[in-house]
């Protein structure tokens, strides 16, 4: 079973990672450009809005992180230190669960400013972007729909982390350890 979390783990870990990417470069590379007034030329990007830009920060950065901790997986074992361990292992729980809400906050962010230019705001005087550049709104969906699932990768990958810190606590007594 052990093995089998582990090999889960580095399952999931490249998996997010593979996702996260995707949705980064989706958002990065995507633009339009479409002729609004007799040759005056708008482009639309990620910069026009600032949470998507955001957002392509923040899966770079979960990205990078999950390969840091699939490299950490690969090159360290269990050790003879139990008190090491389990300082790594309470360490490596709060950095993925950090990781799945910053993910997840960012996305949802994105998601919500991204309805803006899709729906407009009349009060605002805002027009709806998406009528005139369709594609790049198809490809920011397709960008926040893989990250969402990136999120619900790495919530996988937070479950086991948090299975491996509490497997060490005994189930008789809270927060004792377990004698060996």
């Amino acid at each position: 079973m052990k093995l089998g979390m582990a090999r889960g783990e580095v399952y999931l870990r490249f998996s997010a990672i593979l996702v996260l990417v995707l949705s980064a470069c989706l958002v990065a590379f995507d633009t339009q450009t479409k002729v609004v007034l007799l040759g005056i030329q708008k482009k639309a990007t990620y910069n026009d809005l600032h949470a998507l830009k955001i957002s392509v920060y923040v899966t770079s950065a979960a990205a990078g992180y999950n390969l840091l901790q699939l490299c950490k997986h690969s090159t360290c074992s269990r050790g003879n230190f139990k008190g090491s361990y389990m300082c790594m292992a309470w360490i490596s729980l709060f950095l993925d669960q950090i990781a799945v809400y910053i993910t997840l906050g960012t996305n949802t962010a994105s998601v919500a400013a991204s309805m803006m230019a899709v729906t407009g705001s009349e009060a605002l005087q805002w027009m709806k972007v998406c009528d005139k550049f369709s594609r790049f709104c198809i490809q920011i969906g397709g960008a926040l729909l893989c990250g969402y699932v990136a999120s619900i990768l790495m919530a996988l990958v937070s479950t086991i982390s948090a299975y491996k810190v509490f497997r060490m606590y005994s189930p008789k007594w809270f927060l004792r350890l377990k004698s060996t």
